[in-house]
């Protein structure tokens, strides 16, 4: 491997900044309405609640300790993203469950409300306000089906992440190899 770092080494270069990603800024949309919807809908002493509202908050959380962990461990910040995938997956679970158990309708990717929905991701400065009617005034069938799109866009946007961070390991190395550029150039 040759030194992508000829000059400069940063061993700990800049991470962090979390809030500005996109998957996180997503998983929070997804934590905020599951939060809503599971007290609106889920007993609150239920088991179901509790794994809902952690399953949500493990998605946001994990993307967050893994970007601010990226400094020293692209390693741990793949599996902590990574993990922040399979959190979600878990969730989108929870909600698909709800719905069947209950009889509800999954609606396909062609629904006319499914494709509102979608279409509100290109909104600028999205907030959970943003989705609040379609999950706090709407049926248990719609809320649910809301925050399957935005499960699914949450995933995408992981999947994309978890690709690019896969990339740039393979392409710059981690903390390890930065260590190592180091000490070489300070022996020089």
């Amino acid at each position: 491997m040759t030194n992508p770092h000829k000059d400069k080494i940063d061993l700990i270069p800049a991470h962090g900044g979390y809030r500005e990603l996109k998957s996180f800024q997503q998983a929070e949309l997804v934590y905020d309405a599951t939060v809503k919807f599971c007290d609106r809908f889920i007993d609150k002493r239920s088991r179901t609640h509790d794994q809902m509202v952690q399953a949500a908050r493990s998605g946001r959380q994990n993307i967050a300790e893994g970007s601010q962990a990226s400094g020293t461990s692209k390693k741990f910040e793949l599996k902590l993203v990574g993990v922040a995938r399979a959190s979600l997956e878990e969730l989108l679970l929870d909600y698909e469950d709800f719905l069947r158990q209950r009889g509800m309708v999954l609606w396909n990717k062609d629904n006319s409300t499914a494709r509102t929905i979608r279409g509100m991701a290109y909104q600028k400065n999205r907030t959970y306000m943003t989705y609040r009617t379609y999950i706090e005034d709407a049926s248990a069938e719609v809320a649910a089906n809301t925050i399957i799109c935005l499960i699914h866009q949450a995933n995408y946007l992981l999947d994309r992440q978890l690709r690019q961070l896969e990339a740039a390991f393979l392409q710059e190395g981690g903390f390890t190899e930065r260590l190592y550029w180091a000490r070489k150039k300070n022996r020089k």
